[in-house]
């Protein structure tokens, strides 16, 4: 079943003094591109992080988004540097007695000093953390997998019902194609009974000519080849691994020999088949570029 490259997807985990909440975003990327947005404690848990979202998605640009909210005792919290408020305190006592000024020192003033009073972080247990974030990470992951998977059934159902649309157009490619050469020579031959009597044309150089034609003008190796494409491209929706590359390499193929039966046709309905041929291959690569 194939899956898509994008997806949405969050989860949440909480204990005595922390929740998380995380959310999963991707879209369509040529390699597989991790981007972990998350609280400054959570740093040395972003290769973990990585390597989790990596066994799921394979491939996408993906965004992982982390908070992480405190209570209790936990988050950020003032303390007081008691050392240094007592220095100031002793500073401003020999300030006053040396100017005669009152002795008097206001709680405001003494505050107001640099580092008397600083911001802290409490932090959670790491392992705590980990736990939390990692079931978090897990409950999105489970959200973001069923998406891009839904999302790929309908991909899968779009491209089966052009690759149809693809065999017809081929069908109809191998009825004219034999009718071609057929057309042609009788083309030459009707030329050729409305020349004057008086001209003389050797009967084996038109037979050469007719079978140079034919050869310029075969596709059959094409056709086989195009075939054969379309085969390998209908089992690549029953693989259990991520297949878009490959469905990209295939839908290039498949657009190369449609190219080749285009310039060696000479045949106008055959050019406009294969123009036909060409634009429902550029629907189907659209929808290959999503394709994880």
């Amino acid at each position: 079943m194939l899956s898509s490259m994008t997806g949405y997807g969050k989860g949440e985990s909480s204990s005595d003094g922390l929740a998380v909440n995380i959310e999963l975003r991707s879209v369509n990327h040529r390699y597989s591109d991790i981007s972990i947005k998350a609280p400054r404690f959570l740093m040395p848990f972003e290769n973990e992080l990585r390597k989790l979202i990596g066994q799921k998605l394979k491939r996408g640009k993906i965004d992982l988004f982390i908070q992480a909210d405190f209570s209790g005792e936990l988050g950020q919290k003032p303390v007081l540097n008691k050392p240094l408020a007592d220095a100031y305190m002793l500073l401003f006592s020999d300030l006053s007695q040396h100017c005669q000024l009152s002795s008097d020192i206001p709680i405001n003033l003494l505050a107001s000093q640099r580092d008397v009073i600083s911001v802290q972080e409490q932090l959670p247990d790491e392992q705590e953390a980990i736990r939390l974030i990692r079931e978090a990470v897990e409950a999105g992951l489970e959200k973001i997998v069923a998406m891009r998977q839904a999302e790929g059934e309908a991909m899968q159902q779009d491209m089966l019902e052009r690759l149809a649309v693809l065999k017809g157009y081929l069908a109809t490619v191998e009825k004219r194609a034999p009718v071609v050469v057929c057309e042609w020579q009788q083309k030459l031959k009707d030329r050729l009974a409305r020349l004057p009597d008086d001209v003389s044309f050797d009967p084996q150089r038109v037979a050469q000519e007719i079978a140079v034609f034919a050869d310029r003008c075969d596709i059959s190796e094409e056709v086989t080849r195009f075939r054969c494409h379309i085969e390998q491209f209908e089992l690549l929706f029953q693989a259990d691994e991520p297949v878009g590359r490959k469905m990209d390499f295939l839908s290039q193929e498949l657009n190369r020999e449609a190219n080749t039966m285009g310039s060696k046709a000479n045949d106008a309905e055959l050019a406009r088949t294969v123009v036909e041929i060409k634009a429902e291959l550029e629907k189907v690569r659209e929808q290959i570029q999503n394709i994880e």
